[in-house]
């Protein structure tokens, strides 16, 4: 598994150089502070964005999107931020009429759950991430007239770029018809986190430590052992 040698340097290197380049291309990957974009590059995205969503998003629903995502992109620095989704759903599911996926039933949740499945892989190739999932479980303070959200959930995406890549990625699979047939009301926020626990820099490397930490200890003991 690793190289005979009478000095441990050729061990430690065979092990801490592979870990360090894993680590190099998550960092890469991960991301975070990357070009924000340009006023041009705004106006082509939505308008790439209008045309992916028309076949599949009702009219008004598409025009609340690009004016949300219009809003969003606006205030771009290139850096990573997390989304805060409040979302209520519908008491039916209400596919578009034709729609194939129609004929599964009418239950929001089992649309949700699909559009939720559908949607990881495509954040994954945006170095973006589901953080927290929760279903509300009571009430505490809420103002006349509140909605009454069913769940939150807490998305991290790498940038305002990568959010546009992954919009646009959504809509042409058409993916996001799952979530208007799901939802009847959501309410969509950018955030950066003043305080948080949710490290995943620092879980990574801390993983990837023990891991070279267990795999050291076993080529010297292995190494021991033969001596």
């Amino acid at each position: 598994m690793f190289p005979p040698a009478s000095s441990p340097l050729p061990v430690l290197l065979a092990v801490t150089l592979p870990l360090a380049a894993l680590y190099g291309m998550f960092l890469w990957w991960w991301g975070g502070r990357g070009r924000p974009l340009t006023p041009a590059e705004v106006e082509q995205g939505l308008q790439a964005l209008r045309d992916a969503a028309a076949p599949t998003t009702p009219p008004a629903d598409a025009e609340a999107l690009l004016a949300g995502v219009r809003q969003l992109l606006a205030g771009d620095d290139g850096r990573e931020f997390v989304m805060v989704n409040l979302v209520r759903h519908r008491a039916r599911a209400a596919y578009p009429p034709g729609e194939r996926w129609a004929g599964l039933g009418d239950d929001p949740r089992e649309a949700d759950r699909r559009y939720g499945r559908a949607i990881v892989p495509h954040l994954l190739r945006q170095g973006c991430l589901p953080l927290f999932v929760a279903r509300r479980s009571g009430r505490l303070f809420e103002p006349p007239g509140a909605e009454a959200w069913h769940y939150v959930a807490l998305v991290r995406y790498r940038s305002r770029r990568d959010f546009l890549h992954f919009a646009l990625a959504i809509e042409r699979a058409g993916i996001a018809v799952h979530k208007w047939a799901a939802i009847e009301a959501t309410q969509v926020f950018p955030t950066r986190p003043l305080l948080s626990l949710i490290t995943v820099r620092a879980t990574v490397a801390a993983a990837l430590l023990l891991l070279g930490a267990g795999l050291l200890a076993l080529a010297t003991g292995g190494a021991a052992v033969g001596a």
